[in-house]
């Protein structure tokens, strides 16, 4: 039996995560949401509790007795990182061994593309100041949970999870067609489904050995020529327009930085102007490798069987 906290429970991912760990039977969960607990559904070993994220102290009374702070706050949201280097402090405080920073997307090589992806610098920052923490002694054991991006978008408008809103991302196999960079085809993606990630996380918590810092959840690693070619294996042929990388680089140094909106209180028009702005920074960030992700808990955790990119698109297309 292992004491959990799930900050930023409310999230789409994080209730995806809370569903597998009750699926065990094995696990205590105190899921930390900023609204009214009774907004949620009744669990069976899950705590729903309140917080605004700002009172260090009651962090440190509610995760006394605690293994594992395991963290899904939209970092974009997180000024100067303020409430995850709380929640950081205050397990440490308290005593707890393990502790999840929010990443869930990207993996190592995510630095090279800050310009790209400016709303994912928190997840850096955050980074730096883990390894800070344990620099002269480890104060807390943490890893950096990795993911690529979800296969499930790639199912998008089927419904192929319980929480997770998909979204078409580049490749859409309802309209069948997909942008892509000209001479990207080696460049590769890792697809994760929700369910794997959700399954790994499980099983991390009750994992004896030491976290790895960097964490990585492979799915299935395949390059753009790859995923074209399953397109075409399953019956969904992608009609690509090709892009120049020179003009997407252009673009992003012409327009700087962008930040996602909190999609809570954003009108339309600032949610669609950053839809419209994605997919030249995704193809961008790509190309530069931030959507290769290493595989440290496929090889912990050998037994565990992902779902291959083949099998569900095959699951979701085959024969439509």
């Amino acid at each position: 039996m292992v004491k959990v906290v799930i900050a930023s429970a409310s999230s789409a991912l994080a209730r995806e995560v809370i569903d597998a760990l009750v699926a065990t039977k094995k696990h205590d969960i105190i899921a930390l949401v900023r609204k009214d607990p009774a907004q949620f559904p009744p669990l069976p070993g899950v705590e729903w509790v309140k917080t605004a994220y700002d009172d260090k102290s009651e962090l440190v009374r509610l995760f006394k007795g605690v293994e594992s702070v395991i963290c899904f706050l939209g970092v974009h949201l997180d000024k100067d990182n303020a409430t995850q280097k709380l929640l950081i402090d205050a397990s440490i405080e308290a005593g707890v061994r393990r502790y999840a920073p929010s990443e869930w997307a990207t993996g190592v090589k995510l630095e090279s593309s800050l310009d790209a992806l400016s709303w994912y610098t928190g997840k850096i920052e955050i980074s730096r100041y883990l390894e800070k923490l344990n620099k002269e002694k480890k104060v807390i054991e943490y890893t950096r949970f990795q993911v690529g991006t979800f296969t499930n978008y790639l199912g998008h408008p089927h419904k192929t999870t319980n929480h997770v809103h998909t979204v078409p991302f580049l490749y859409d196999f309802e309209s069948q067609h997909a942008v892509a960079i000209e001479g990207s085809l080696d460049d590769a993606i890792v697809w994760t489904t929700v369910q794997d990630i959700a399954g790994v996380v499980a099983r991390a918590v009750e994992y004896k050995g030491e976290w790895p810092a960097i964490g990585g959840i492979s799915g299935t690693r395949a390059t753009i020529g790859e995923l074209l070619q399953l397109a075409e294996v399953i019956g969904r042929p992608l009609k690509v327009d090709w892009v120049k990388k020179e003009d997407l680089e252009a673009e992003i140094r012409n327009v700087g930085d962008i930040f996602l909106p909190d999609l809570r209180t954003a009108t339309p028009e600032q949610v669609g102007a950053f839809l419209q702005a994605v997919p030249t920074r995704v193809l961008t960030a790509i190309t530069r490798g931030a959507y290769d992700v290493t595989d440290e808990w496929n090889k912990l955790l050998p037994d565990y069987k992902f779902t291959q990119l083949e099998d569900f698109l095959k699951s979701v297309w085959g024969g439509k």
